[in-house]
C-alpha cells in the first residue's frame, strides 16, 4: 500500500437531530487535531445538556486513520461509540470527533435499535457538513552558504516547494514545506549540496 499524504476531514462543526420512538439523539461532529480535544468538547455538551441520559462519542485521528477511541457512556457495550466510529470509517473521515447526546423517551429501543439510532444520527450530522481533503506536509530548514543560493533555489523551484521563511546573509537559512511523498527525492537533491545542513522541524 502506497503512503498517502492527504486525508479527509470535515470543514467545520455541525449538528443534527434524530428521533426514534420518543428518544432524541443530538449528533455533534467536530474537526479535531488530537484526543486532548475530547474532554473540553464533551464537558461543554454535558453542560449544555445536563438532563440528557447519555453523551456517547467516537474519535478517529492520524494521517493513516489508525488512531481511534469510543465511549458508550452507559449504553450497552458496542451500541453507541462503535456505530459512530463505523460511520466515520465508512466515509474514510479522520481527525473528527462525533458526540451523540441522547434523551431517553421512555421506550426501550433494544440493541439493534440503539445501533441504528447512533449510526443514523451520525450520518445525518456528516451529511450536513462539507468533507474536505487536506495535505500533510513536512517542514524543514536548510542552512547553507550564500554562494549556494542558486542551487538551493533551483531545487525549490523544480520541486515546487513552498518557502515559509527565508534569511539571506553570508550564512543563509530557508524554511520550506514539502509533501511527505516528495521528501525522499527532495532530501536526496539537497544532501548533495556540499556543506548544506537540512533539519526536520515538524509535520503539519
Amino acid at each position: 500500500m502506497l503512503f498517502q499524504d492527504t486525508y479527509k476531514t470535515i470543514s467545520e462543526p455541525v449538528e443534527a437531530i434524530f428521533r426514534d420512538r420518543g428518544s432524541k439523539f443530538l449528533a455533534y461532529a467536530y474537526p479535531v487535531s488530537s484526543d486532548s480535544d475530547i474532554k473540553p468538547i464533551v464537558a461543554k455538551l454535558k453542560a449544555e445538556h445536563p438532563k440528557a441520559n447519555h453523551h456517547c462519542w467516537a474519535i478517529r485521528l492520524s494521517i493513516d486513520r489508525s488512531v481511534f477511541r469510543v465511549n458508550d457512556d452507559g449504553e450497552p457495550s458496542g451500541t453507541a461509540g462503535r456505530p459512530i466510529l463505523n460511520t466515520l470509517l465508512s466515509k474514510d473521515i479522520t481527525n473528527t470527533l462525533v458526540v451523540v447526546v441522547r434523551y431517553f423517551g421512555g421506550t426501550l429501543l433494544g440493541v439493534p435499535g440503539l445501533i441504528n439510532a447512533y449510526k443514523t444520527a451520525t450520518e445525518m450530522a456528516l451529511a450536513e457538513v462539507r468533507v474536505i481533503e487536506k495535505t500533510i506536509n513536512d517542514i524543514y530548514t536548510i542552512s547553507f552558504d550564500y554562494p549556494q543560493m542558486n542551487d538551493v533555489m533551483r531545487i525549490i523551484k523544480d520541486e515546487q516547494l513552498q518557502v515559509l521563511e527565508q534569511r539571506s546573509e553570508l550564512n543563509c537559512t530557508i524554511q520550506f514545506s514539502v509533501r511527505k511523498t516528495q521528501v525522499e527525492v527532495v532530501m536526496s537533491k539537497l544532501n548533495k549540496l556540499t556543506g548544506a545542513n537540512v533539519r526536520y522541524d515538524y509535520s503539519g
